[in-house]
C-alpha cells in the first residue's frame, strides 16, 4: 500500500510542479505592450506629448530610429511648447482610438507680451498670478533664430543622445514631454516607439512548485518505508506441504553457494543505495525553479506598509509652477560655473556674457581689465557649484523667470546665494548677484522647492521696507551710523559688512592724514546701485532681497599747487589711466547684499544674510 500512496504523491508532485512551471512560461503571456509612430515630415523637431508617454501604466522605454546623431531631452510641456514656439515641429499626440498620431505644427508665436508681461521693464516687477500659463503668450518679443541646436538648453530636466538608435528608459508623469532632434539643422528621427511593461502576476506558481516539491519529498519517505518494510518482512508467506526433514548443509564449504549468496547480498546494498537517490534529482530541481521564481510568482498576502507622515507644504491657490526643479537648478549652476571660470582663466568677458549679468557682469569686467595690465592681481572668487543646499525657485510660467541658490563652499568653510534669471525660453539662465554666506547666517525658513516663491513687487507694501528702498536705506546707515534715520531699522549685531566698512574706512583716514592731511581730504559715500533689486517671498510673509549697494572714495587736493600722485596703487592707475591728478581720483566698489526684510508688522530687524564686494571702476575727477 505505501507503493501506492508513493506513487500518488510522485504524480501530485509532477502536477503540480508542472502547473506552476507552466504559469511562468506558456500560460504567462507578453511582458511588454507598445505604440508606434512614423513620422512622414523632415521637420527638424519632434515633441511626443506626455499623454503618449502615460497611455499604459508603468515606466517607459522611448526608442528613436534615424540616421547620425539623435538627441531627446524631457521636460515641463509648457515650457517646450515655448522654446517651439517660433518654428516649425511635428506633435506626436494620442488619438481617439488610442493610435498615435503626428500633426506637422507651424510657427504659432503670438504677440509676445513685450512690454505688458511681468518683468518686461522691471527685472522685480511680480508676475501676475492670472497671467495665461502656457509660456508662448509670456514670452519676451525678441526670440532666437529658428533653427537652433537643443542640446544644452537650461530648460531641459534631462537630454540624452546617441547615434542611430536611441533607446533610454523614462519615467515621466502627463505633464513633461519629450523632444526628438538631431542638431537643429538636420531632419529629426523618423521612427520612434514607446514600450510598456505589463504586470503578468501568477500569484500561485511559487506556491505550487513548493508544494510540489513538498509532496515529492513525502513520496521519496513513503517509497523508502515501503522498502524497508518488504526487506524485513523477507517476502510473501504461503502455507504449502510439508518439507522433509533435511541434514544441516555446512555453507562454508559450499564455494558456489557461497558466491551466490554474496552476490545476492551485494545486489541487495546496491539497491538499498540507488533507490531512495533516484528522487533527489528531481527534487534538486525544485529547488533549481523556486530560486528563479521572482515576487510576481507569490501571493502578496502582507498589509501595505504605512507612509511615514511628513510636513507637507501646499501652494497658495492660484500660484503658478517653480521655475526649475532641483536637478535642473544643479546643472544649470555648474554650467554656469564651467563656463564662467573658462572665462577667468582667458579673461574673456565675451564668454564670461554668456552666463554673467548685472553686478556679476559688472565685476568680472573690471577685473579683466585689472588682470590683464597687472600680472599678479588676484583672480575672483570661483563660482561655488555642486549640490545645492537651498534652491528657492521662482513660481512664474513665464518670462523673465528666476530662482535663488545656497550652495557649500567646503574649501573656505562658507556658503555662496545667489540669483539667476532667464530672459526668454532661448536664452541660458544668467548669474546677476552672488555673495557670501557666514556659517552662523540664520536662513528665513522657505518654501521647498516643488513649491517655489512669487517673486516680490518693488514697491511692496506688504514688507516693513519696500525692496526698491533698501540699498538707499542701508547706504544712508553706512555712510551716518546711528545718526541715521534707518539705523533701527536694520539689525546691526551679525552684520559683517556694516563693521568692516566703518574699519576699512577708519584704517585708510589715518594713514591717509598722517601724510596728506594739509594738502588733502578723503571723503566716503555710499550710494544705491544701478542695478535692480530682486526678492523673493518667504514663509513667513517677508522676503528675501538682493540688492546692489556703491562705495565710493575721492581723493582731491586742498591746496591749488598740491597734486595727488598715485605713486603705490597700480589698481587705480590701471582703471583711471593716469598716475596724478591736479584735480583728484574718484574709485568706486559695487558691493552685492542680501538681506531678510520681515513682513508688514514683524517686530524684528532687516537682517543681512550675504555680500560680496568688488572693485568698479577709478576715474579722475573733472
Amino acid at each position: 500500500m505505501r507503493f501506492v500512496w508513493a506513487v500518488a504523491a510522485f504524480v501530485l508532485a509532477a502536477l503540480m510542479i508542472g502547473a506552476g512551471i507552466a504559469q511562468r512560461t506558456v500560460f504567462q503571456g507578453p511582458t511588454t505592450q507598445s505604440a508606434s509612430a512614423v513620422i512622414d515630415s523632415d521637420a527638424r523637431y519632434v515633441l511626443v506629448d506626455g499623454a503618449v508617454m502615460n497611455m499604459y501604466p508603468g515606466a517607459q522605454t522611448l526608442r528613436a530610429d534615424g540616421e547620425g546623431e539623435i538627441f531627446a531631452a524631457y521636460g515641463r510641456t509648457t515650457d517646450m511648447q515655448a522654446w517651439l514656439s517660433d518654428t516649425a515641429y511635428t506633435a506626436v499626440t494620442v488619438g481617439d482610438e488610442g493610435a498615435l498620431i503626428t500633426t506637422d505644427i507651424e510657427p504659432a508665436i503670438t504677440e509676445a507680451a513685450g512690454e505688458d508681461s511681468p518683468g518686461a521693464d522691471d527685472p522685480a516687477a511680480t508676475p501676475d498670478a492670472d497671467t495665461e500659463e502656457g509660456g508662448a503668450d509670456a514670452v519676451s518679443s525678441d526670440p532666437a533664430p529658428a533653427t537652433r541646436d537643443p542640446r544644452g538648453s537650461d530648460l531641459w530636466l534631462a537630454e540624452y543622445e546617441q547615434t542611430d538608435d536611441l533607446v533610454t528608459p523614462l519615467q515621466i508623469p502627463e505633464d513633461l514631454s519629450v523632444l526628438l532632434a538631431a542638431d537643429g539643422e538636420s531632419a529629426a528621427p523618423t521612427e520612434l516607439s514607446v514600450t510598456w511593461p505589463i504586470t503578468n502576476r501568477t500569484p500561485w506558481a511559487g506556491p505550487l512548485i513548493v508544494g510540489g516539491a513538498i509532496v515529492m519529498a513525502v513520496g521519496v519517505w513513503l517509497y523508502f518505508l515501503a522498502i524497508r518494510h518488504i526487506r524485513r518482512s523477507k517476502g510473501p508467506r504461503r502455507k504449502g506441504l510439508p518439507v522433509p526433514v533435511t541434514e544441516p548443509i555446512d555453507l562454508s564449504n559450499s564455494a558456489s553457494r557461497k558466491g551466490v549468496i554474496s552476490a545476492g547480498g551485494v545486489r541487495r546494498a546496491l539497491s538499498r543505495g540507488r533507490r531512495p537517490i533516484l528522487a533527489v534529482p528531481a527534487l534538486g530541481v525544485s529547488v533549481l525553479l523556486l530560486a528563479g521564481c521572482s515576487a510576481d510568482a507569490w501571493p502578496q498576502l502582507g498589509a501595505s506598509p504605512t507612509p511615514t507622515p511628513t510636513q507637507t507644504v501646499i501652494a497658495p491657490e492660484g500660484q503658478q509652477q517653480p521655475a526649475v526643479a532641483r536637478d535642473q537648478a544643479e546643472t544649470i549652476v555648474e554650467r554656469v560655473a564651467d563656463t564662467v571660470g573658462e572665462a577667468d582663466a582667458a579673461l574673456d568677458l565675451d564668454l564670461a556674457a554668456t552666463r554673467l549679468d548685472g553686478a556679476m557682469l559688472a565685476a568680472r569686467a573690471t577685473n579683466y581689465t585689472l588682470r590683464g595690465a597687472i600680472p599678479d592681481y588676484a583672480a575672483p572668487a570661483p563660482i561655488v557649484s555642486g549640490s545645492l543646499e537651498i534652491i528657492l525657485p521662482q513660481a512664474f510660467d513665464g518670462w523673465p523667470r528666476s530662482f535663488l541658490a545656497v550652495a557649500d563652499d567646503e574649501s573656505s568653510n562658507t556658503s555662496s546665494i545667489m540669483v539667476l534669471t532667464q530672459k526668454d525660453p532661448w536664452s541660458d539662465f544668467l548669474l546677476s548677484y552672488a555673495g557670501s554666506l557666514e556659517a552662523s547666517t540664520l536662513m528665513p525658513d522657505l518654501a521647498p522647492t516643488y513649491v517655489g516663491a512669487p517673486q516680490v513687487q518693488p514697491d511692496s507694501p506688504f514688507l516693513i521696507m519696500p525692496p526698491e528702498e533698501v540699498a538707499a536705506a542701508y547706504s544712508d546707515v553706512i555712510n551716518n551710523g546711528e545718526d541715521s534715520e534707518f539705523f533701527e531699522v536694520f539689525e546691526e549685531e551679525g552684520d559683517q559688512l556694516r563693521a568692516s566698512i566703518a574699519s576699512d574706512r577708519a584704517r585708510r583716514l589715518e594713514e591717509f592724514n598722517q601724510t596728506a592731511a594739509s594738502t588733502g581730504s578723503l571723503t566716503f559715500s555710499s550710494t544705491e546701485g544701478a542695478f535692480a533689486p530682486y526678492a523673493l517671498a518667504t514663509l513667513e510673509s517677508g522676503a528675501i532681497v538682493a540688492v546692489s549697494v556703491r562705495e565710493s572714495d575721492e581723493v582731491r587736493p586742498t591746496n591749488e599747487d598740491a597734486v595727488i600722485k598715485l605713486d603705490n596703487n597700480a589698481t587705480v592707475q590701471t582703471l583711471a589711466g593716469a598716475d596724478q591728478s591736479a584735480t583728484g581720483f574718484e574709485t568706486t566698489f559695487s558691493d552685492q547684499i542680501f538681506f531678510y526684510v520681515p513682513g508688514q508688522g514683524s517686530s524684528e530687524r532687516i537682517r543681512l544674510l550675504g555680500y560680496a564686494s568688488d572693485i568698479l571702476e577709478a576715474k579722475v575727477i573733472p
